[in-house]
């Protein structure tokens, strides 16, 4: 699910220029239009936590991937074959709206899981959806080389993520919830928000994510700029970023158990602002690429790590990865145009250094992330031993 996750974003991100050409909109156009987008994810996240305690973490995901993956063949066909900009900002915001709900029930349901198990199997997760955007992206350049329609490849890929949805959930199991108790699982997400951890690891997150949203946004056009390096270069350079990202996410699961949750979120934080200063401050293009190394390997594990931490008590935990998951959308919603208009003002490379503020702040809330252990239920056999 979280593979199928990336492939369907990424597949989006990667004909977005066949988008825009199809319905012939300028780059500020085709902002604007992706805000349909952001609006239906920020709207949706919001209130996931509540759809998940409702129907359970496994029927949340199937029915927003499905919503997703209709919603991206809308997509393809309201812009190629009838260009609408209308529906098809309608269809983004559907789309926007099913992958939040995906992303909050596909985190509920790889906690329940990982207590299952165990052992940490979060980051190897997330370290598919990475592998997902990959798989993506080099179907998306494949299909532009080939001048497919993007009617009939998002069409093919939707098709193709259903098949993975139907065929995939059949083994998942329901996780603890409160379904069908209305007024129990508003009070509980009202009450996540009023507890001081999960709102410090929302923080957290929020932190980390700014710095894994600035590389995805401003990255290529910071080597342009910063280094007067060429189109081609700045795609490298994030391709080195995302590269680090898996590699640390699917090997994240034996150091977790090694040194634990607290210690690798400070050590994130730590690789995260030497890459982010070496980016800045760095003399060459070899060592901008480092930096891009040491920064993707520092943001990889916050995320999947802080889900894992919002989820340690299940009956809690759609509430709490709900409560998590906003706080960390809004970095993703407003931190770019803050970069930028704070970019207008400093310069690209001064504006992300900026960012090294959070990530300090992230490092000093990494307790935050501790194993919460339940204490036993007490019944009258183990308040009176005797009786």
């Amino acid at each position: 699910m979280y593979f199928a996750s990336g492939l369907i974003l990424s597949t989006l991100v990667s004909r977005l220029p066949s988008v825009r050409d199809a319905l012939g909109l300028s780059h500020g156009e085709v902002g604007l239009l992706l805000l349909c987008m952001t609006a239906g994810s920020f709207a949706s996240v919001s209130v996931s936590g509540f759809l998940v305690m409702r129907l359970g973490s496994k029927r949340t995901l199937v029915l927003a991937s499905t919503l997703t993956s209709a919603s991206m063949a809308v997509v393809g066909l309201a812009a190629a074959g009838f260009h609408s900009l209308a529906a098809t900002g309608v269809a983004l915001g559907l789309m926007g709206a099913g992958n939040a709900a995906w992303n909050v029930s596909s985190n509920v349901q790889g906690a329940a899981m990982e207590r299952a198990l165990g052992k940490p199997i979060m980051p190897v997760l997330h370290g598919f959806f990475s592998v997902g955007t990959v798989a993506g992206a080099g179907l998306g350049a494949l299909g532009a080389a080939l001048a497919l329609s993007i009617s009939w490849h998002f069409a093919a890929v939707s098709a193709a993520v259903l098949v993975l949805i139907f065929t995939g959930t059949r083994v998942f199991r329901a996780d603890p919830s409160n379904t069908g108790a209305g007024g129990s699982n508003r009070s509980l997400l009202a009450a996540a928000w009023r507890e001081p951890r999960t709102v410090l690891l929302g923080i957290l997150v929020l932190g980390m994510a700014l710095a894994e949203g600035a590389a995805g946004d401003w990255v290529a056009l910071a080597l342009a700029d910063g280094y007067g390096a060429i189109n081609s270069v700045g795609a490298i350079g994030y391709g080195i970023f995302v590269a680090a990202m898996t590699v640390a996410r699917l090997g994240g699961g034996a150091i977790l158990e090694r040194f634990g949750r607290v210690v690798v979120l400070r050590a994130s934080a730590v690789s995260t602002l030497a890459g982010l200063l070496l980016f800045v401050h760095g003399p060459n293009l070899a060592t901008a690429f480092a930096a891009l190394a040491l920064w993707g390997l520092g943001v990889a594990m916050t995320f999947p790590v802080a889900m894992s931490a919002a989820s340690d008590d299940p009956m809690r935990a759609a509430a709490r990865v709900s409560v998590v998951s906003t706080i960390g959308y809004g970095a993703f919603l407003g931190g770019p145009p803050l970069l930028g208009l704070l970019a207008d003002a400093v310069g690209l490379l001064n504006a992300l250094g900026f960012v090294g503020i959070l990530v300090v702040l992230s490092f000093f809330l990494s307790p935050a992330a501790a194993p919460v252990h339940r204490a036993p239920r007490r019944t009258p056999a183990t308040e009176n031993p005797e009786s």
